[in-house]
């Protein structure tokens, strides 16, 4: 864009086209209305023989009060209409914006005054006649008076007033360079300087004498300001010097009871921390504040009364920062609660054992003695239970046609802190004993993990019942109580026997039912998923009884019998040490080998007491015992 197509845009009289343009082209991008309305305007000027610009007619025209777009596009229809040489037929050209009649200066153009925004359009005016200057006088008047006599007004000739400036001497007057004070008219430079004004028209005689009549003011009372100012300047600096006294004040006051603030925190979250237990880790410690406990339900079930942190702790004779240590669960810990150690399977494989340190094992010994061993536990389930052992859970399903035996899929993993958490909360213990009690009795799986040269044990799974614990067996004993129920339930219904040894699952019945078979195990596939378990597929045996039958390790075609395999090991072991010496038959490097046997030949005698005193009086003789 050109320089004077942006002076135009700037002014509101649109960019100007770059190339000469058809009529057509033109006029038929604009309003047709528009059009009309500017071309009468236009007209009518031109026939008044007046000067204008695009933005005159747009004035004219009304179009302010619409918008500046409104007139933008009224002086767009201007310049196209000259562009297309409507202005020719009219007798006017365009010199620098200005339209004016051909042959005629548009120096002489003044802008017109606009009209108020929403007011009428005016009329156009009527050119003004043109007034004849009147001849001047080639011959200078003689009476004309010198502009510079102040004459009648100051009562001094300007010769004079000429001679008398010549004689003061600014600098010996008291007044000269003081800008803070206005001098009084009887200082002779002062009244020189307001005939000056006077004589120049700058200044009126009434407002000079205003002029000093406020400086006189100003002077009267100059000093009596200056006191205030200081007074005023020196109460300032007190009223600062006091706030900043209070405000130092304020703040060693607020920095005094913060400080007795965090003390007493500090003191309340010791007190706290010995007598409470607020937080156990992440995840764990939702139900810590919730010290409701049904105590008419411990009594009837002949439980401890236990509702706070300080109860379980007293309880275990423990103080409570030490309760704390024990039950709290850490991501990665340096140390651990529990030592891990793995054995082989009898089906191949490792084992991994966790047995607890000796003050969580004695809590937990305390939480097995008072607590898991008072709750019952169902007819099904053999494991773990005083009384009961594999021999009680197998004569369940001697000289049955069909046995069948089932595997719970990481039994006690499967068990979680939430589910133990659980089974102390159904039995009448607060939410917060029974975290405290869950967190004793199981633990996370851990990792190691060796970072800057530290160990530490990191956590890759939720906290469950650890395989070595003695609250396990007990707790799983628990968990398990609606699984055996539902599985009684159903087996009774169909004439089938049940029993459980901690996760071996074993079915039997009487000739004529092989036939449910498929649909039995269909059911306990579902049940055990229902009730947070699952069947270890591999380990699902369905035996008959023309084959031998075992139950936990005891042979049940006809009756309870120990598999002969393990009656040929031990007679091998003792007939061999009858010649090398027991220890000499240690093949495994078992520790404590004469007990290991000993503890062989008295689950023979579980089985078969004839068999099993035979072994003992043999294994005597080879001992001397």
């Amino acid at each position: 864009m050109s320089f004077w197509n942006k002076v135009k845009q700037f002014f509101g009289a649109g960019e100007a086209p770059e190339g000469p343009a058809k009529t057509g082209d033109a006029l038929s991008a604009h309003d047709a209305a528009l059009v009309r309305e500017v071309s009468a305007i236009i007209q009518i000027k031109c026939q008044n023989g007046e000067l204008f610009q695009a933005v005159d007619v747009a004035d004219q025209g009304g179009y302010a009060a619409k918008g500046i777009p409104q007139i933008r596009a009224a002086c767009a229809v201007v310049e196209a209409l000259h562009d297309t040489g409507r202005f020719d037929a009219l007798g006017y050209t365009r010199t620098d914006a200005v339209y004016h009649p051909v042959g005629a200066s548009p120096d002489s153009y003044v802008r017109p005054r606009a009209a108020a925004l929403g007011s009428p359009p005016a009329p156009a005016p009527r050119p003004a006649p043109v007034a004849q200057p009147a001849p001047v006088s080639a011959v200078r008047q003689a009476d004309a008076k010198d502009p510079l006599d102040g004459g009648d007004i100051l009562g001094l000739s300007a010769e004079d007033f000429r001679k008398r400036a010549l004689k003061i001497n600014p600098y010996r007057t008291a007044w000269i360079g003081r800008v803070d004070t206005i001098p009084p008219q009887s200082d002779e430079r002062t009244a020189l300087i307001d005939r000056g004004l006077i004589l120049r028209g700058m200044l009126k005689p009434e407002q000079i004498t205003e002029i000093h009549r406020v400086g006189d003011l100003w002077l009267k009372h100059h000093d009596a300001m200056r006191i205030a100012e200081i007074a005023a300047q020196k109460n300032a600096d007190a009223f600062l010097e006091a706030r900043r006294a209070e405000k130092a004040a304020l703040k060693e006051q607020k920095k005094r009871e913060a400080d007795e603030r965090r003390a007493k925190r500090k003191a309340e979250i010791a007190q706290r921390r010995a007598t409470d237990i607020v937080f156990l880790g992440r995840g764990v410690s939702a139900g810590l504040a919730d010290r409701r406990t049904h105590i008419e339900e411990l009594a009837r079930r002949g439980l401890p009364i236990l509702s706070t942190p300080q109860d379980v702790a007293k309880a275990l004779g423990l103080d409570v920062p030490r309760l704390r240590w024990l039950a709290f669960h850490a991501e990665a810990p340096a140390r651990t609660h529990y030592v891990h150690f793995e054995i082989p399977k009898r089906s191949g494989g490792t084992r991994l054992l966790s047995a607890p340190h000796d003050d969580l094992k004695k809590a937990q010994h305390w939480i097995l003695e008072f607590i898991l061993s008072k709750l019952p536990v169902t007819e099904a389930a053999h494991g773990f239970v005083p009384g009961r052992s594999t021999v009680t859970n197998a004569r369940m399903h001697v000289g049955r046609d069909v046995v069948v035996n089932c595997d719970l899929k990481d039994f006690f993993p499967s068990i979680t802190f939430k589910r133990v958490r659980g089974v102390f909360e159904v039995i009448g213990y607060s939410p917060a004993v029974s975290t405290i009690l869950a967190l004793l009795c199981t633990e996370a799986p851990r990792t190691k993990v060796v970072h800057e040269g530290r160990e530490f044990w990191v956590a890759v799974g939720e906290r469950a019942l650890p395989q070595g614990a003695p609250t396990s067996p007990a707790l799983s004993n628990q968990i398990a109580r609606k699984l055996d129920q539902r599985l009684e339930g159903v087996c009774k219904k169909i004439g089938w026997s049940y029993t459980r040894y901690a996760d071996d699952l074993t079915f039997s019945a009487e000739s004529g039912q092989r036939e449910r078979i498929g649909w039995l195990l269909a059911r306990v596939r579902h049940i055990a998923q229902n009730e947070g378990f699952a069947l270890n597929a591999k380990k699902t045996r369905v035996q008959r009884n023309a084959r031998r039958q075992d139950v936990t390790g005891v042979v049940v075609n006809d009756k309870p019998a120990t598999p002969r395999e393990e009656i040929r090991r031990l007679r091998a072991i003792l007939h061999g040490a009858k010649r090398t010496g027991l220890e000499g038959q240690n093949r495994q490097g078992h520790p404590a080998f004469e007990a290991y046997v000993r503890g062989k030949i008295a689950y023979v005698s579980m089985i078969d007491r004839e068999k099993g005193e035979k072994l003992r009086r043999e294994l005597d003789v080879i001992t001397g015992s």
